[in-house]
């Protein structure tokens, strides 16, 4: 007896996980010309991501969405720096960029 471990996303993430595909696609190609897709075509695409995961339920769902697709969870990331930080990131590598960018930010003050 085999047990299925495939759990389809629900359908209101479909769109999210096709435009994640081709985000991730363009972002493993060589030079980030992918079937020569022109800066504007990735912006476009970046763009849409952007907008879906805007949209989108923080749920189990889109985690596991995320999971599959790590360029798309570093945007969802970016997106919701604001209000969680690197929620998505490991604590120590979290917890580094966050002392980093606060030293980077006094250094800047100083400067002034």
């Amino acid at each position: 007896m085999s047990t299925d471990t495939h759990h389809p996303l629900p359908a209101r993430l479909h769109s999210l996980a096709a435009m994640a595909g081709l985000l991730e696609r363009l972002e493993a190609a060589p030079g980030k010309q992918a079937a020569g897709a022109s800066a504007e075509q990735y912006r476009s695409v970046a763009r849409r991501v952007s907008e879906l995961l805007e949209q989108a339920v923080p749920d189990a769902e889109l985690q596991r969405l995320l999971q599959m697709a790590p360029h798309t969870a570093a945007l969802y990331e970016n997106l919701r720096y604001g209000l969680a930080g690197l929620c998505l990131q490991p604590l120590d590598s979290a917890l580094k960029a966050e002392m980093a960018a606060s030293a980077a930010i006094a250094r800047a003050r100083a400067a002034r």
